[in-house]
């Protein structure tokens, strides 16, 4: 299990060290899901993609509008 000490910086950023993210293939513009288990901060990187992909039936094109369209919900739920 890999481990590290991080500090809360201010408006509660904090930094992944690069041996983590390099081993998660975490780059910037990744988007991760942050959930509250048991007392624990866990975070999975988010597949946009594959969710829209599995719901969408008809052709490239279409899964990547609605892709597009999740995105902008999921940005504008942020804001």
């Amino acid at each position: 299990m890999e481990k590290a000490i991080i500090k809360v910086h201010k408006r509660g950023i904090i930094v992944i060290p690069k041996r983590i993210r390099e081993m998660l293939s975490i780059d910037e513009g990744t988007l991760l899901e942050l959930r509250v288990e048991n007392g624990k901060i866990l975070l999975e990187p988010f597949d946009l993609w594959g969710r829209v992909w599995k719901c969408c039936q008809g052709s490239a094109e279409e899964a990547e509008e609605e892709l597009d369209r999740e995105e902008e919900k999921f940005w504008a739920k942020r804001e």
